[in-house]
């Protein structure tokens, strides 16, 4: 077991994609971000045997005067535990995580993902919610397995000529979703992070807006990793909405 070093960036992306637990939030690339965007404190770690990545765990060190100190796995994300080719490689990482927890004199370890092979550690069941969703390669079949009411939404705003754009920056997208999110009374994320995160994954995000005579009334960043797509950040204005489609 080992920490993450320069020129690791490889080895850890390619376990990631190749194990069927990775996930996008698991990628090399959210250590550069978080230190950038948040300047938190990462411990990025790798289990090896005969020189080959056994096992993964990304771990940020999140200070806040509101919430304490903890260490999450993995920090601005849903998912990012800890995920191996064997229970001896994710003994090695858990442990060396408990290990962090004393010598940084934190009280809370947070691991995000599914595992069931823990026994003895606590566990909230309610904290996330998430989802998959086939899709079809027609569009007409995954509108209609939208349930009716939001599909007549949906039709309604085809009615209404809305349409999408793929944008280049993220200016759009934060103005609507720092209203969106304000609206929600929950805390913005600064502009910065945003153009971070699309630097950062330049090559597997985009940013779809929707517009209506030119204006913006929904934006959305979506994630690719391997055969999914993950809208992550996003937000809609309700008046603009309703006064385009009435």
């Amino acid at each position: 077991m080992r920490a993450f070093q320069p020129g690791d960036e490889r080895s850890w992306d390619d376990f990631a994609l190749a194990h069927p637990g990775g996930t996008f939030f698991h990628l090399s690339g959210w250590k550069r971000v978080i230190e950038r965007a948040f300047r938190h404190r990462t411990h990025y770690l790798l289990a090896e045997r005969g020189g080959i990545v056994t096992g993964i765990l990304p771990l940020t060190h999140v200070k806040s005067l509101l919430f304490g100190s903890s260490l999450i796995s993995n920090a601005f994300a849903v998912r990012g535990g800890p995920i191996a080719v064997d229970t001896e490689s994710l003994s090695t990482l858990e442990n060396e995580a408990a290990r962090l927890m004393g010598a940084l004199a934190v009280p809370i370890l947070e691991l995000r993902d599914f595992s069931t092979s823990r026994t003895g550690w606590a566990s909230r069941s309610n904290l996330y919610a998430t989802f998959r969703r086939m899709l079809d390669p027609s569009v007409e079949k995954n509108l209609k397995s939208i349930p009716r009411k939001q599909r007549a939404m949906v039709r309604k705003g085809m009615r209404n000529e809305l349409r999408s754009e793929v944008d280049d920056g993220v200016d759009r997208l934060y103005r609507v979703y720092a209203e969106s999110v304000r609206n929600l009374g929950t805390p913005v994320f600064a502009k910065s992070y945003f153009r971070i995160l699309k630097e950062e994954f330049a090559n597997c995000s985009d940013i779809v807006t929707v517009l209506y005579n030119d204006k913006a009334l929904a934006s959305v960043l979506n994630f690719y990793f391997r055969d999914e797509v993950l809208p992550f950040y996003g937000g809609g204005l309700a008046n603009s909405a309703v006064g385009c489609c009435q």
